[in-house]
């Protein structure tokens, strides 16, 4: 069964579904992050579960406590997990309770522009302002000096009240060339709990992920290690059951420090995939339908390098959204390319929702193979109508310090571009 928007109504995964039922109109706020509609839909359909996908809702503690009351199974994490790591400030201080180093910061949620002075002189410049329910890159502000801290900690708190219904902002020490690896986690019922290895995102803009990989290049054995510890420590700590991804910044000395956790499936969870060769959806359906992980960590295996590429309806050069009206797709093919989207031809892009069209996922024996396999890819991709980032990534993935693996200077890419 599938729930969609009148948006959606004429979408590819519509055309696939056996049944489907719609949940309201075009805004998400009427329809995909509609509670009671999304019940309702699942009580006149007698669904027993429900898939919340890795957006709108699946981080919504409130919607899985509503599940858990209706006896629908909430496919991922409990309602107690999504709260306390879905409180950013909150999970920073379970993450040092627990161990696991954190960025220096606030310790709770800034009160007012004054303390969130204070906090960030006491701190340091530069230092970045992050909404505490926050997510997809939203909330967040980077300020270099204190000029601009005041002004920056006001449009932080609106934009988090708009976007998250909270306001609550904290602050922490913003780590210059830093690298964003997160590490894929499973836990079940009987406290079994195995990492899947770790992602490389560094590659973003406005904080959001544009290109995936793992394993995450150049990390020194140790830090390698220590991550995928520190991520088991973390989701221990709040019992976590599901799947969830653990996310860290690491300095240039191989340093890491804990910034949040996901508890949800990820955009990113084909890279983990393929090069373990598990189904992180089955593996999620099969826990919450109360059956035990199966296997050890030592059973994880790790297989040559993947890599992803996200196809997004936006300007290459600015990446302001493009809507408009695919006419043409083609999507590449062959040995050890793997795409996800919704996309036909034609189709008409609604305006709606996230710009992502399609995800472009490939694996090699190495690193370099996925690199020459993810061009071949995106050059046989044919995606017309509307602007893609594709001319982006082929630009990535031609630059020198993507290439030897420095992706904490990937800024450079935009600069050249």
């Amino acid at each position: 069964m599938l729930a969609h928007s009148k948006a959606d109504a004429h979408s590819l995964p519509m055309r696939l579904a056996d049944e489907t039922i719609c949940v309201g109109p075009d805004a998400p706020r009427l329809s995909y992050l509609n509670i009671p509609g999304i019940i309702s839909a699942a009580a006149v359909t007698d669904s027993e579960a429900i898939h919340p996908g890795y957006g709108f809702l699946a981080e919504n503690h409130a919607f899985a406590e509503v599940c858990r009351a209706c006896s629908i199974t909430f496919i991922g994490p409990s309602p107690e997990a999504i709260r306390l790591m879905g409180d950013k400030a909150q999970a920073r201080q379970i993450a040092m309770q627990a161990g696991v180093p954190v960025v220096p910061g606030s310790e709770v949620a800034l009160k007012d522009s004054a303390e969130a002075l204070e906090v960030a002189e006491r701190i340091g410049y530069p230092v970045i302002f992050k909404a505490a329910a926050g997510g997809g890159g939203r909330g967040m502000r980077i300020v270099k000096e204190r000029a601009e801290a005041m002004p920056a900690f006001d449009a932080c708190q609106s934009e988090a009240g708009a976007a998250f219904g909270s306001s609550e902002v904290y602050c922490e020490k913003f780590i210059q060339n830093a690298r964003h690896v997160e590490v894929q986690v499973l836990g079940d019922r009987n406290g079994l709990r195995v990492h899947l290895g770790e992602r490389d995102c560094s590659v973003q803009r406005r904080h959001q992920k544009l290109l995936e990989e793992s394993p995450a290049p150049l990390l020194p054995a140790g830090t390698r290690e220590g991550l995928r510890r520190a991520a088991l420590t973390v989701a221990a700590a709040v019992n976590y059951v599901n799947a969830g991804t653990v996310e860290f910044l690491v300095d240039a000395e191989g340093h890491f420090y804990f910034i949040e956790m996901n508890a949800r499936i990820q955009v990113e969870h084909p890279v983990t995939e393929v090069i373990t060769g598990l189904d992180l959806v089955r593996e999620q359906i099969r826990i919450a339908g109360g059956e035990a992980l199966g296997y050890q960590q030592d059973a994880v295996r790790f297989d040559g390098h993947a890599m992803e590429c996200r196809i997004n309806a936006e300007d290459p050069e600015t990446f302001a959204p493009s809507a408009g009206r695919v006419t043409a797709w083609v999507p590449p093919g062959g040995f050890n390319v793997r795409v996800d989207s919704h996309l036909m031809a034609p189709y008409a892009v609604p305006p709606f929702y996230d710009s992502l069209l399609a995800k472009i996922i490939v694996r090699g024996a190495d690193r370099a193979e996925a690199i020459d396999r993810m061009r071949r890819a995106l050059r046989e991709t044919v995606l017309e109508g509307v602007k893609t980032s594709i001319p982006f990534h082929l630009k990535l993935l031609d630059d020198a310090a993507f290439l030897e693996g420095r992706v904490s200077d990937i800024e450079m890419v935009r600069r050249r571009s």
